[in-house]
């Protein structure tokens, strides 16, 4: 992996957010690929709950203030950086006040999800795709964590597919067990249809149910990852149907040999 550009996108990143199979391994990923001398950027949500005193973020202003178009609405979009202490790995936070300044995550007190989670799971893939292109880095894979980070893999290759940048850019999504009961806004759908994506590609979301989300990442994904042990049935096995690289899940205390092998022989070649 040396000298190769990996793009993290995730919606948790351990020591930002607890400890889960997302935030675990969008941690030790990155760190894999960085001691193997690539270069990394990692990207997550700046929730409201993350201390920024005490993980030392700051605002990068010359990647702040522009503004993205949701659902007709201009939302400023404000880009903070740390680093996570010993592994010298930057982290980007795509951050807003309307969407993340709550002091939580992705549910209320009790339990039941933001009815703007949609929305701000558009604001995240356009944030990173933005700030990405005012960096002027392009990434040669683009590996995708979380639902949060699910509508990445389509606005990349359907709203910002002309984006010279990402011409040769490979994504992978990693397919986790960390899903959501219910659905997200029925209204997900039209607001994705505002940026003129067309409608056959996001028919599946007039129902926004945590596998229908997934379905659409594998859908506009190069390869796949399975991050759980046990993944939803139906959605292990549209990933097969899907006729993509896959690597089956792998216990995360064995997962460098067959991560870097997969990316090598399965990605980047």
């Amino acid at each position: 992996m040396k000298d190769k550009r990996i793009l993290y996108v995730s919606s948790e990143v351990v020591p930002y957010l607890p400890e889960t199979e997302i935030s675990s391994m969008s941690f030790e990923a990155p760190r894999l690929v960085n001691q193997q001398g690539g270069q990394i950027r990692i990207f997550m949500p700046r929730y409201g709950n993350i201390n920024e005193r005490r993980h030392q973020l700051h605002e990068v202003i010359r990647l702040s203030g522009i503004n993205l178009v949701i659902n007709d609405l201009d939302m400023p979009l404000i880009i903070k950086v740390a680093s996570i202490p010993k592994e010298r790995i930057q982290v980007y936070f795509i951050d807003n006040d309307e969407y993340f300044k709550r002091k939580a995550t992705l549910t209320d007190e009790d339990g039941e999800l933001f009815s703007d989670n949609d929305e701000r799971a558009i604001f995240f893939a356009k944030g990173v795709i933005e700030t990405v292109k005012k960096l002027n880095w392009s990434p040669d894979v683009i590996h995708v964590h979380g639902w949060l980070a699910s509508l990445l893999p389509l606005y990349l290759k359907e709203y910002y597919k002309d984006e010279p940048l990402f011409t040769e850019s490979k994504i992978v999504t990693s397919v986790y067990n960390q899903s959501f009961n219910n659905t997200l806004n029925k209204d997900l759908v039209n607001k994705i249809k505002f940026d003129s994506i067309e409608d056959d590609a996001i028919k599946v979301l007039e129902e926004p149910s945590y596998t229908n989300l997934m379905k659409v990442a594998i859908d506009y994904s190069d390869a796949l990852i399975i991050g759980s042990e046990n993944v939803p049935e139906d959605l292990n096995a549209y990933a097969k149907a899907s006729n993509k690289p896959i690597l089956e899940y792998v216990d995360r205390d064995e997962f460098g040999e067959a991560y870097t092998t997969f990316f090598n022989e399965n990605v980047l070649s």
